[in-house]
Formats: structure tokens, sequence, C-alpha cells
């Protein structure tokens, strides 16, 4: 591309982010779309960085670097971000909830509103995937690399299922004290690990524990966490925590699911994924302003903008992405990084460069299905990134009627 091409390339693109800012209502806190962005695509890379299909005969199986390489679980630690996405749906739920009853919308209205918007973009997931599973039984497939396909591409369904219950017990939930589903992580945890319990105890904080984020984003919505002391305790606190149960309680350190491993953090959620989630909170929280500054930038901004709007579509089709850029990958051959194991840091330099190719597929699945999550690409409907929700709730209804 010409010197000429290039310069007209940025214009239009600035030009674009130009009238997005411009579109922006001047009170919407940015920062909160930052904070969903950040979650959403720390959530893609993490699976990207950690998770391998790998031929066992003639089986594909799930691998991770984790397996052979325990030592590089701090990775997890920055991708692993479902605290900060349920901080911010408990504090855009609450907030929502609010509006609605200042405007005399029913809860079954409005619970009705969220949810389509939540699910709608489901329906294109498991058509595709009901059909490409029975394609490939039907195309003598063995049974478990069809299995691990579509394990790995319906697993954020999981979230979904979560997060739709706690939206549902938004109106309970909102004044609830984050201590209390704390505690009853704390105490499963103990029955489970310290006196011999049942294993199935565990399934209990797969409510509970994505419940204490959501509830400190009903906290933030009250006003309670505006001052910085606040975020300061959560990181300090949460990491002190998560760092003594890794230490001396025998918690793994990755705070994802590893292959083989004999506990998970997240399957089902112990109580050192939700202290790391009270840290990674925390450090959310600590970063508002600073977000706020930087997404007055056009271009910035533009892109937070763009995640925001497809945050549902990225979120469920990026495992699909990547498999699909696997497969393709099949046709060239046994690819480094792709097909081969996990086993070294090689195996981690070569991914990394995979990263591009991988974007290049979600973004396929993105032009194909966007307009699930958009309602079909109407017109007249109009974004939700430009709907206002403002820095502080001690307003009042008229400023609820923003979000």
């Amino acid at each position: 591309m010409t010197d000429i091409g290039v310069r007209a390339v940025r214009q239009e693109t600035r030009r674009r982010a130009d009238r997005i800012g411009a579109a922006t209502p001047p009170g919407r806190d940015r920062a909160v779309d930052a904070l969903r962005a950040a979650a959403v695509l720390g959530v893609v890379l993490g699976h990207w960085l950690v998770t391998a299909l790998v031929s066992d005969g003639r089986t594909l199986r799930t691998a991770s670097p984790l397996q052979h390489m325990p030592w590089l679980a701090p990775i997890s630690w920055m991708f692993q971000t479902l605290a900060v996405f349920f901080l911010v749906g408990g504090h855009v739920a609450t907030r929502g909830y609010a509006s609605a009853r200042a405007r005399g919308v029913p809860y079954h209205q409005w619970l009705t509103g969220r949810l389509t918007r939540l699910f709608k973009p489901v329906a294109a997931v498991l058509g595709l995937w009901t059909v490409a599973a029975l394609a490939l039984l039907l195309s003598g497939t063995e049974y478990g690399t069809v299995r691990t396909l579509v394990k790995l591409a319906l697993a954020p369904l999981w979230f979904l299922v979560v997060f739709a219950g706690l939206t549902a017990a938004t109106p309970l939930l909102t004044r609830l004290n984050p201590l209390w589903p704390l505690a009853v992580v704390l105490h499963v945890d103990l029955l489970r690990f310290g006196l011999g319990g049942p294993s199935w105890l565990g399934w209990v904080n797969v409510a509970a524990a994505w419940t204490v984020p959501y509830t400190l984003g009903a906290a933030w919505t009250r006003g309670e966490l505006e001052r910085r002391r606040a975020g300061w305790i959560l990181l300090g606190a949460g990491a002190a925590a998560t760092a003594a149960l890794v230490a001396w309680a025998g918690y793994p350190a990755a705070m994802v699911g590893v292959p083989g491993g004999g506990m998970s953090n997240l399957d089902p959620p112990t109580l050192a994924v939700v202290t790391f989630g009270l840290a990674q909170c925390g450090l959310a929280l600590l970063l508002r302003e600073r977000l706020r500054h930087t997404t007055r930038r056009p271009l910035t901004w533009a892109a937070v903008a763009l995640v925001n709007l497809s945050a549902m579509t990225v979120f469920l089709w990026h495992q699909t992405a990547l498999m699909a850029a696997t497969a393709t990958g099949l046709l060239v051959g046994r690819l480094p990084g792709l097909h081969t194991p996990p086993d070294g840091l090689g195996w981690v330099g070569v991914r990394l460069l995979w990263l591009p190719v991988f974007a290049l597929a979600l973004t396929v699945c993105w032009a194909a299905f966007r307009s699930f999550e958009r309602g079909g690409g109407g017109r007249g409907r109009r974004s939700r990134v430009v709907r206002s929700h403002r820095p502080s709730d001690r307003g009042t209804a008229a400023k609820a009627r923003h979000v």
C-alpha cells in the first residue's frame, strides 16, 4: 500500500473513531466498558495461550503448557479475568434494575430484556455445533475427538448459565454483603478439604463464588467503593489470602483448570480463586480513573466500544476460532505450536506467533454471527455502547434512566 493509501486509511479510521466519540453521552462511565472489554479479551487470550489440541493416536485431546511447566502459573493470573466480568456485570445489572424500577418497568420485563440479549447469540453456537457434531460422528470420527471438540466449543456456556442466574436474582442481591457468599465458599472448602466432606459439595461454590464479585458490583452501584481505600483493601487482602492458600493450604497456583491436574481452582471454584478475584476487583477499582482518562482518546474508545458491541460473540466463538485454525493447519501438516504437545518454552514462543491467526479466524466468526448479538442488525436499534452509566449512584432516577 502506498503512503497516500496508508494516510487515507488512517484518516478514515480517525473519522470513524471521532463519530463514535461524538455519539457517546458525556456522562457515560467509560471505565465500565473498558473493564468489560479487558475481562473478555483476558479470557480469550488466556484460552488461546494455555489450550492445545494434540493427537493421541486417532483421538484428539486437550493439553496445556501448565501440565509440563507448572512454573508458568503466573500466566493464568494475568488472563483469568472472570471476576472482573462479574464485578462489572453486577454493577451494570443493579443500576439497570434501579432504572427499570424508577421508570415503572416490571421485573419480568426487565429480566426478559437482559436475558434475551444474553442468550440470543447462543442459538447460533448451539446450532452450528449440533450440525458439526452429527457430521463428524457420521463421517466416522472417533467419539472421544467429537466429545473433546464439542466440550471445548461449548465450555463458555457454563458462564452464561451462572451469569443468568445471578441476573435473575439481582433484586435479592442488590444489598447483599459480599462477605456472606464468601463465607459460604470458605465453609464449603473447609468441609471438602479439611473435614473430608463429599466432593459434590464443591458445586455449591459455582453459584457462591461468582456471587462475591457480583455483589461487589452492587456495592459499587451503591457508592460504597468510590474511595481508593476500598480498592487497596481488596487488592492487598485478596493477594495476601491467595498467597497464603497456595503456599500453606495446598491450593494450586494456577487459577485455571489444568488437564490431568489433581485439583482445579475453577472446576468447581475454590476459595483461592475467589480471594484472587477479590484482588483483581480491587485492582480494577483502582484503575477506574486511569481508564476514564485513557478512553477519552478517540481511537482507544472506538476499540473499547467495538469489543463491547460484540462481547458475547467474541466470548462464545473464540474457542471455535481456535479449533478452526487448528483444523485448517492440518491441511499443511503437523505444525509446531498448533498440533504439537505443549511441553516446552519453544511451544509457548511459537504459540504467541499463532495468536494473529486465531484473531483472524475469530474475525471471520464475528462477521458471520454478530447479527445474532445485535438483534438482527435493525437500523432503529440503539447501541448499548452509547447508553450512559455514571460513576456514582448518588443520584436519582434521572441518572438511572441512562443505564
